[in-house]
């Protein structure tokens, strides 16, 4: 018999006063696989999300003329609610599919500019338990739900080792403001499956996100782990799929002078000028029901011309508003379909402002279409 590669070594005992001096405990979590083994992806869900992905390249190459929307609740923390919300969203984005390609926002994952909720995987009960392999289950389940359905899911990557444990259920996903410049991000990106997003930097500056593009496109070798949860050097291949996301910074960056700008910044790179335009966060000033205004803003460039703007992101739920993360003590008075993170629109809004893009956009997407 072949002796293992890496035979099991006897247990070292590290000085305590010098080794993880800071740490209290650890906890050993379920592998990549056996979680894909206790909830494995079925052929539907499988050709959902090759579909989806090969339908979001092809808005980026071009080759689809419909405009891609990202929307859903600023954050996932209710999963009943999502599928509720998830419901509806399938209804109206077969309404508009002509025009539109809709795809949930899923965010597992929130950032933090200090402390505080870390988003659904790291804590799903929101009491600071952290039951981290109960919520990397129950996010599974989620996305296997959606993929039934048919939903293609977005969502954004911040932890570099939970996408091993879901990233072949995501069509797209995003790289945040807070996390574009990190290194360990763009690696992250380079050997990603799915076209990525990078937003700008907080203060609103592109030369980050553009750079995000430049690394991720190159292959990388970085450590990360496998299926078995072992740590390993991944060698990437670079992802060609990566475009800007405006989001604002100190300033709105959504209209048709900073959006040429960063049009002029991306061909001065030799890069694809592809934008996502995100109506919520600095460019809606964090109030909710700006970003309806946005939008209209981003369908009238387009109708007056544009050729860069491929998609939009929305902050939307079932009721509109955010309310206060509770304290472990007030879970059960948390509003239901309300958004514990930023404040989204109402599902009627977003009901009304797609099937308004679709009328506005039918015509000058498929125009453009055309002329590029």
């Amino acid at each position: 018999m072949e002796k293992p590669r890496h035979p099991r070594l006897e247990k070292m005992q590290l000085p305590s006063d010098i080794f993880n001096t800071n740490v209290l405990s650890e906890t050993v979590l379920i592998s990549p696989e056996r979680l894909h083994h206790a909830l494995p992806s079925s052929p539907k869900v499988d050709d959902c999300v090759r579909e989806s992905r090969r339908t979001i390249q092809n808005i980026l190459d071009r080759r689809d003329h419909r405009l891609l929307v990202i929307v859903g609740p600023c954050s996932i923390h209710d999963p009943q609610a999502a599928m509720e919300y998830a419901v509806r969203l399938k209804q109206l984005s077969d309404d508009v599919s002509d025009t539109l390609y809709v795809a949930m926002r899923i965010y597992f994952e929130k950032p933090r500019t200090t402390v505080g909720w870390k988003g659904f995987i790291n804590d799903p009960d929101l009491d600071d338990s952290g039951n981290i392999e109960k919520g990397l289950t129950e996010a599974r389940k989620l996305l296997l739900w959606l993929g039934e359905m048919g939903l293609p899911a977005a969502t954004e990557a911040l932890d570099p080792i939970s996408p091993q444990y879901l990233a072949d259920l995501f069509a797209w996903v995003a790289i945040g403001a807070r996390t574009t410049e990190s290194q360990t991000h763009r690696e992250m990106a380079s050997g990603l499956s799915m076209p990525v997003g990078f937003k700008n930097g907080t203060r609103g500056d592109l030369d980050v996100a553009v750079n995000a593009m430049r690394s991720a496109l190159s292959p990388h070798k970085f450590i990360g782990i496998n299926l078995e949860g072992q740590a390993t050097i991944m060698h990437t291949r670079g992802n060609k799929y990566g475009h800007v996301i405006l989001r604002g910074g100190r300033q709105p960056n959504y209209d048709s002078v900073n959006v040429r700008l960063c049009e002029e910044v991306l061909e001065k790179a030799d890069l694809p000028v592809n934008l996502v335009v995100d109506c919520s966060h600095a460019n809606s000033y964090k109030k909710h029901e700006l970003q309806p205004l946005v939008a209209d803003n981003i369908a009238s460039q387009i109708i007056n011309g544009n050729q860069s703007i491929v998609g939009m992101m929305l902050e939307s739920h079932l009721n509109e508003g955010n309310q206060k993360f509770p304290g472990p003590e007030a879970i059960q008075d948390l509003q239901y379909g309300v958004s514990v993170t930023d404040a989204c629109i109402s599902w009627e809004t977003t009901d009304i402002l797609l099937r308004n893009l679709r009328e506005k956009l039918k015509r000058p997407l498929v125009e453009r279409q055309g002329s590029s």
